[in-house]
């Protein structure tokens, strides 16, 4: 028997990861619940254990691959390292009928008796478990051309999906004998991709050029591809192409002196990164160039086709709508002033503005339930408890954890949640249970210098407040005009469950409670 070693579930909203580093290679002996392999998220780093004892049996996502949640990393075997055979290990026979390719023919470009001339057995090579409700994907690029030699887990060709793109690598080393399936071909999960003939003789025969050849392209060689992005994985290539660096330039840490995304990252922040070598100047047009040809093209990702479709579908479905008002913050921000030195020598927490706020939307969500409710089919589920996303910022960018039973807490205990929070998500330590489950988020945009916004909901909340930045201003009091610390407040809503009313309502108590905070002490 063998064990699968998958993408566990990656919290709310987070639909795919890049493999970081295995802690072990094939082979190796592992106890159970060890940790096998780290990946990385846009919010978090995260270590998938191992799901029982025994040995690596075989390991299908290659560090600095990107995988969608529920794909298919390795496999463990038994102690004496003996596995069920995989559908990447199994031989090609007649009896082996592949999953159909639905979209463009079938390509075999060697005939059969040069596939075989590779020696050794023969491995299949087919697309593997692509996660979670998706069933096809479409064959991006093949990186080597049948009769070309490839290394163990060497990537073969690139797969996308309408969430994620990922790379098929060589179950073992030999030659590539031949490809079933063409670039830009539908393919369904297990279907065919094409055959590897296993053994050394094909990868030594390509490895090793004869002496007249290898004395006429030996600098070539010695210069081979490492700039070229089309070899790199998803992940890797993005990250080369958005920093404009040259990938050659920067040392490679993965296994075989694979280039990964943290290589290119350190690169960039230490400065060793080196630009792209300019174009020779013989290749400028001798007329003034139009302007297509100053224009990049680039084929849209699959993942990228789904966000921007799932954009518009939220948009279409949610009726989102934002209402806005302003707020004095004058009263808070005196109380801040008056009492931060004591609060933080009594509680060894800052007196910040997040406690206020959310004791503030708290107040207005007991009033206004619909703002802390979600749709669920025809129902509507009203929410009786009040867990609230903060947005904490990182290097890595924005992430949401949640502050559980907020209700429950003083100002203090909420203080001290965001600031633990802030720490580990700075830190990388946020773990998938810090952000699942809220039903309301705050947005503070202002730290940033954001004067005013229109949030989008963090689907399937109801609801998102956007704060900003104070910024003093003239208003009118009483038939005088004073200068007050002012900011400008925005709820969007989900206008299916939550009328006009009702969020203008929830704003204005929101302000109230804000302006006059003994509102809050008394339950006003």
């Amino acid at each position: 028997m063998s064990s699968e070693i998958r993408v566990p579930a990656l919290g709310e909203s987070i639909t795919e990861a890049t493999v970081g580093k295995w802690y072990k290679k094939p082979g190796e002996a592992v106890n159970a619940d060890e940790p096998l392999v780290e990946l990385e998220t846009d919010k978090v780093t995260l270590e998938v254990n191992s799901p029982a004892a025994g040995v690596i049996s075989e390991i299908m996502a290659g560090e600095g691959d990107t995988v969608e949640v529920g794909a298919l990393l390795g496999s463990i075997g038994n102690s004496s390292g003996t596995v069920a055979a995989s559908p990447s290990s199994s031989p090609v026979t007649t009896e082996n009928k592949p999953a159909p390719v639905k979209n463009g023919a079938p390509k075999n470009e060697q005939p059969a008796a040069q596939q075989a001339s590779g020696g050794g057995s023969m491995a299949e090579i087919r697309v593997p478990a692509l996660g979670e409700s998706i069933t096809e994907a479409t064959v991006g690029k093949w990186f080597k051309k049948a009769g070309e030699a490839v290394k163990a887990d060497e990537a073969l060709v690139e797969l996308e999906t309408d969430k994620v793109t990922l790379e098929v690598n060589a179950p073992s080393a030999g030659v590539l004998a031949n490809i079933e399936a063409a670039e830009g071909a539908t393919v369904e999960v297990g279907a065919l991709l094409g055959a590897l003939s296993e053994g050394a003789a094909g990868a030594t025969q390509s490895a090793s050029p004869a002496p007249a050849q290898a004395a006429t392209n030996g600098q070539q060689q010695a210069a081979a591809p490492a700039s070229n992005v089309t070899t790199l994985s998803p992940a890797v290539r993005k990250a080369v192409v958005e920093n404009n660096v040259d990938p050659a330039s920067i040392e490679g840490t993965g296994k075989g002196g694979r280039l990964l995304k943290g290589d290119v990252l350190s690169a960039l922040q230490s400065g060793t990164a080196a630009s792209p070598p300019a174009a020779p100047a013989a290749r400028a047009p001798a007329q003034p160039r139009s302007d297509a040809s100053r224009e990049e093209r680039v084929r849209m990702t699959k993942l990228r086709q789904t966000i921007a479709r799932r954009l518009k579908e939220s948009q279409n479905s949610a009726a989102m709508l934002t209402t806005f008002n302003e707020v004095d913050m004058t009263a808070i921000m005196s109380a801040r002033k008056q009492y931060k030195d004591l609060f933080e020598k009594k509680h060894q927490v800052k007196l910040g503005f997040m406690g206020f706020f959310l004791k503030a939307c708290i107040h207005a969500l007991h009033e206004i339930p619909a703002v802390n409710a979600e749709i669920e089919g025809e129902d509507i589920v009203y929410k009786n408890y009040y867990n609230i996303g903060v947005a904490v910022g990182t290097d890595r960018g924005l992430v949401v954890p949640v502050v559980r039973e907020a209700d429950k807490m003083n100002i203090a205990e909420i203080e001290k949640t965001i600031a633990d929070f802030g720490g580990r998500a700075r830190d990388g330590r946020l773990g998938i249970q810090d952000m699942q489950g809220g039903t309301f988020t705050v947005s503070n945009g202002g730290i940033y210098g954001s004067l005013m916004s229109t949030p989008i909901l963090n689907a399937p909340q109801s609801g998102i407040l956007g704060m900003h930045k104070i910024q003093e201003r003239p208003i009118v009091l009483n038939g005088k005009v004073e200068v007050r610390p002012m900011m400008y407040l925005a709820l969007t809503y989900d206008h299916r469950i939550v009328d006009g009313r009702e969020a203008v309502t929830f704003l204005v108590r929101v302000k109230d409670s804000l302006e006059d905070p003994q509102r809050l002490v008394l339950d006003l």
